[in-house]
């Protein structure tokens, strides 16, 4: 059958990371390769006490439709979230319910992306964000990370060359704390020009956030949103880092027109996110069992992330350097001698060991060297044996 499908489909490409996880699924295989949460850390009694009390007590709510903005007690209380940041002028007109923040990604790319608009990104980004984009025909201009975050240096010099050529970018995407897949956190100082650029610019910012409430160490940086005076800041974050992945639920905070517009967008996606869900996650965050349990989160993903830290300096050989995560879930880690990752990985298997290669996380090539550890989902003792496979696995090239 041919099918003759819309010629935007060709610019659809699978998961590189979900192809590579297909090859991790063997038992006896420590994988660092997946983005997932520890499911022991899943608060299971407490959602169903909450699912039980909405189903019992407003069930013609939750099983109906629901508005496209998200269920209004839901709403209220990410105005709340919100404003626990020092933004006090947020109500619930500038907050989306998304199905997720993927979908939060994928509804900015549906009213932002024209054919052939310029997108920058950091180098390296979320993969899912370059593929969400791709498909409307974005052309990404990436801007490298250091230790600090996006190098905004570089970026005033890419946007100054832009403009001399007439090109206007139509957003800069960004990770700013405790970024995927990097691991590191921009300054406070790199955020305020980031600010300045897009002002002097006229370029947005897209700050996405899924990792922001999951700080071990270090002192809280305010987020781009909350430090923006201009309304040029789009926010997305989600429930998935701080709750459960499986409820797809997060949130876009922006000025009321652009989310006006994601509403529309979101109509014809989907009509509305799960009213059941998002009146369960409501009444979760009214008993206070999100306050509850983020700390628990952060403690856990803490001391997995010292532990991974520990395994390094002990088995990995002179010369392989990675980033410090005050938070999050990733770690960045770079081999010496231009060593591939992605032709090393048959190997890492044979060790039987697992991880992101670099490269999945730039658009156009980069990060053949590197790769993804996450620390969140695997134990304790997997760390130490993970690390230590991919140590010996490191000194045997």
């Amino acid at each position: 059958m041919d099918w003759n499908f819309a010629s935007r489909t060709n610019r659809m490409k699978g998961s590189v990371i979900r192809e590579l996880l297909a090859l991790t699924q063997k038992p006896e295989i420590i994988s660092f390769a997946g983005g997932l949460p520890d499911p022991t850390m899943f608060p299971v009694e407490q959602f169903n006490e909450c699912m039980s009390h909405v189903i019992k007590t407003i069930p013609s709510v939750v099983f109906q439709y629901g508005e496209t903005p998200g269920y209004k007690p839901l709403r209220e209380i990410v105005v709340e979230m919100t404003k626990k940041e020092g933004i006090k002028d947020c109500t619930i007109d500038n907050v989306c319910i998304t199905t997720a923040s993927q979908q939060g990604i994928e509804l900015v790319g549906k009213i932002m992306v024209d054919e052939d608009d310029v997108v920058i990104v950091e180098g390296p980004t979320y993969l899912a964000t370059l593929q969400a984009w791709s498909v409307y025909g974005a052309k990404y201009v990436t801007v490298d990370l250091d230790d600090e975050g996006m190098k905004v240096d570089e970026l005033e010099e890419k946007l100054e060359a832009m403009k001399k050529v007439g090109v206007r970018p139509k957003m800069i995407y960004t990770i700013p704390t405790f970024q995927n897949p990097a691991g590191v956190t921009m300054t406070l100082a790199r955020r305020k020009k980031l600010l300045e650029l897009a002002y002097k610019y006229n370029v947005p910012i897209i700050e996405d956030n899924p990792y922001g409430d999951l700080r071990f160490t270090g002192t809280p940086t305010p987020s781009l949103y909350s430090l923006d005076t201009k309304g040029m800041v789009v926010s997305l974050k989600t429930f998935s880092k701080i709750l459960a992945p499986g409820l797809r639920l997060g949130w876009i905070v922006a000025n009321k027109d652009f989310i006006a517009k994601i509403c529309m967008a979101k109509q014809s996606a989907d009509l509305n996110s799960p009213v059941i869900t998002q009146a369960a996650v409501a009444e979760f965050a009214k008993r206070g069992y999100i306050d509850q349990h983020v700390p628990k989160i952060c403690e856990a993903y803490g001391k997995k992330r010292q532990a991974m830290e520990v395994a390094m300096k002990q088995y990995l050989p002179q010369g392989v350097k990675w980033t410090n995560a005050e938070g999050g879930m990733f770690i960045w880690v770079t081999l010496p001698n231009n060593v591939d990752t992605t032709a090393l990985f048959p190997k890492a298997i044979e060790h039987k060991v697992a991880y992101i290669v670099g490269s999945a996380f730039f658009p156009y090539g980069g990060g053949e060297s590197s790769m993804r550890l996450n620390f969140s989902f695997p134990s304790l003792p997997q760390i130490d044996e993970g690390i230590k496979r991919l140590g010996d696995l490191i000194k045997s090239i």
